[in-house]
């Protein structure tokens, strides 16, 4: 399929791109559930109480067995104790499960998500940064210039070196490569950004 290629000056010309990336089948429900398991897999498991096998404390126990009229119990160490163990409570990571994504859900996600950005012509493809742009008012004159402020660029090895520096401090822009983004990635933003030597390795993976 051709789409449209532009460079930083705004000048339009096309470039061939294979239809199983720009022109796939948009599946909204494998989507959905690649970003739940995506999102779920990011979040960290920290909340942590100790169990009666952790507190530290006398495991004597607390008065006799009979005779008191009171209840039967052991050591201080109790959940219905204050200080004891909290029964049944997070263990952090230790009982977290990580939901499992294969490969085929992720190119299929990725290459829906795509599909879909090109349709709504959220999807740009720039020529190769050849120079390198140190200044981030250039850059961001340049992401003005392609109405792309909020947009993740997924540029190849070289264009990546020669424009790090002038993107990393521009809000709303995120800049990585074809090895490095997720289906998260490209739903969180309104753009996305190739350049033309990495929709060309991407082609490559499918």
């Amino acid at each position: 399929m051709k789409i449209e290629k532009m460079n930083i000056d705004g000048k339009k010309n096309t470039i061939d791109v294979s239809d199983k990336i720009v022109g796939a089948k948009i599946n909204e429900k494998l989507v959905s559930t690649v970003l739940y398991k995506t999102n779920a897999n990011y979040k960290g498991r920290k909340a942590k109480t100790k169990q009666k096998n952790e507190i530290i404390g006398s495991t004597s126990k607390i008065y006799s067995q009979k005779g008191t009229g009171n209840a039967r119990h052991a050591s201080k160490k109790a959940p219905i104790f204050v200080g004891g163990g909290v029964a049944h409570g997070p263990k952090g990571e230790s009982n977290y499960k990580v939901r499992k994504l294969n490969k085929s859900e992720k190119k299929l996600s990725i290459a829906s998500l795509i599909t879909k950005k090109n349709k709504m012509k959220d999807l740009i493809v720039l020529d190769d940064f050849q120079k390198e742009i140190l200044k981030t008012k250039e850059m961001n004159n340049i992401l003005i210039k392609i109405e792309a402020k909020n947009s993740i660029i997924i540029a190849d090895k070289k264009s990546k070196n020669n424009i790090f520096k002038s993107v990393r401090n521009i809000p709303n822009v995120k800049i990585t490569d074809i090895n490095h983004f997720s289906a998260f990635d490209l739903a969180k933003f309104k753009k996305i950004i190739f350049t033309e030597t990495s929709i060309k390795e991407l082609e490559k993976r499918y």
